[in-house]
């Protein structure tokens, strides 16, 4: 599977965190992130990630682009609801997508948990049929 990871500044670290926790499973997949977060997944993991450009500078737009062609079957984006960010459209983007192309989507450390875990059980080989 293809895993798109996009974490907001204030969430970087838990993502890092996630990626430690998970490094078996999602060790088994490809991943993709925008620039920084991926630098930093890799840095604490040492897993192979594919990196966009950092998300305020098209990072989130070349993510979208994978979605809408389908080469996208999971994403988890921690994402910060207090602090606004200022290219806040890309990231509704990104919702509206998942939500078009039916891309499971996390928005939170428990639903990311809770997808990765389905991954390792097989319950996302449904994606194949859309593949």
């Amino acid at each position: 599977m293809n895993i798109g990871l996009i974490a907001h500044d204030s969430k970087k670290k838990l993502m890092q965190n996630f990626c430690i926790a998970y490094r078996g499973i999602l060790n088994k997949n490809q991943l993709f992130a925008t620039g920084t977060t991926g630098r930093l997944v890799e840095e604490v993991t040492n897993l192979s990630v594919h990196k966009f450009l950092a998300g305020h500078l098209g990072g989130e737009q070349q993510l979208c682009s994978q979605i809408e062609h389908n080469q996208i079957d999971l994403v988890i984006f921690l994402r910060d609801p207090l602090n606004p960010q200022t290219h806040e459209p890309d990231f509704n983007n990104i919702f509206s997508l998942c939500d078009m192309y039916n891309i499971p989507l996390a928005t939170n450390l428990a639903t990311g948990e809770l997808l990765i875990k389905s991954l390792d059980r097989g319950d996302m080989e449904w994606r194949e049929i859309y593949q």
